[in-house]
């Protein structure tokens, strides 16, 4: 079955459609994810290791949660399904909003909402997109930044992140 995403304009409003093939690679057609920034009791991380058969950045390291809208979806209900799809946790999860982010590169552009979980797992990571999850200290996530183990889009969050203090 085909996927479809909403196309939205600078403000962020709904002005079309397109199919998901025709959203990656053409960064003109602007369209919305949402992101979960998974951070265990102690401060730690979680980051998933995307599969190596995904179409976009395999193999690399990513947000624990991220998926891009349904038609229709609002952010917060995009963040609690992908929640329940990738880790398996309840989409009643205790999340909070954190920001809004544009993402522009050559591949894609994204309008990302991105929320937060304090959790400790455990987790129940979906087979077919995560290949590994772990936690990752601060240490850590600042010695692989710029190594190319993380995804572009994750490199913009963690520098955000950081930056507002919320790492």
């Amino acid at each position: 079955m085909e996927e479809w995403f909403e196309i939205v304009d600078a403000q962020d409003r709904v002005i079309g459609r397109a199919r998901r093939a025709d959203c990656h690679g053409n960064p003109a057609l602007v369209h919305r994810t949402a992101q979960v920034v998974v951070v265990s009791r102690d401060g730690r991380l979680l980051l998933q290791k995307r599969s190596a058969y995904k179409d976009i950045q395999p193999g690399k390291w990513d947000t624990a949660v991220g998926g891009h809208l349904a038609p229709g979806e609002t952010y917060e209900q995009g963040a609690r399904r992908e929640l329940a799809e990738e880790l398996g946790l309840s989409p009643d999860s205790p999340i909070e909003w954190l920001f809004r982010s544009e993402i522009r590169n050559a591949i894609e552009s994204e309008n990302v909402g991105t929320f937060r979980l304090v959790h400790d797992g455990p987790f129940q990571p979906q087979e077919e997109e995560i290949d590994e999850l772990r936690f990752w200290t601060l240490a850590e996530l600042q010695q692989a930044l710029g190594t190319g183990v993380f995804t572009t889009n994750l490199e913009y969050q963690i520098g955000r992140l950081l930056a507002e203090g919320l790492l």
